[in-house]
């Protein structure tokens, strides 16, 4: 299991230097430190301080969405009973098709994204989660289009 960012201070290079990474994680150090108006030895003495904090947890590549998510990704809003998050979440954690879980406030506990290659593969996960002990009630939408990713 990965560790919580330290806390440390980020200022206003550091922002500018994280959004540039999040454009293009494979982008030159040169490149990165024309964006943010440094040196490529500042800009990469800041990369590996971030890495270092745990700020920076690591780099992947992103897919487009048919390919990263399937063809339905659907945002599953959960109400979960007293006392159950814990095990509702190991649940969750186990069906491969939930590929995000948020903890959140209000109506709702927790709001699952899910991704399946069809709608009826979709329609079997909807219908496991809402049989996970605990959860009471779920809401779900499909996502018809991503307008932004950053």
């Amino acid at each position: 299991m990965q560790s919580s960012p330290s806390i440390m201070t980020i200022d206003a290079i550091d922002e500018k230097l994280i959004a540039a990474l999040r454009e293009n994680g494979r982008a030159s150090t040169a490149e990165l430190a024309r964006r943010v108006g440094r040196s490529r030895t500042t800009v990469q003495s800041r990369i590996e301080r971030l890495e270092r904090s745990g700020v920076i947890a690591g780099y992947t590549a992103r897919l487009a969405p048919d390919h990263a998510h399937g063809a339905v990704r659907v945002h599953v809003m959960i109400k979960i009973g007293p006392k159950e998050a814990r095990a509702v979440e190991a649940a969750l954690r186990a069906i491969p098709q939930v590929r995000l879980l948020h903890s959140v406030s209000g109506d709702y506990d927790m709001i699952a994204i899910a991704a399946t290659a069809t709608v009826a593969q979709m329609d079997e996960v909807l219908d496991r989660i809402g049989h996970v002990a605990g959860v009471e009630r779920t809401t779900s939408s499909i996502i018809l289009s991503t307008k932004f990713d950053r």
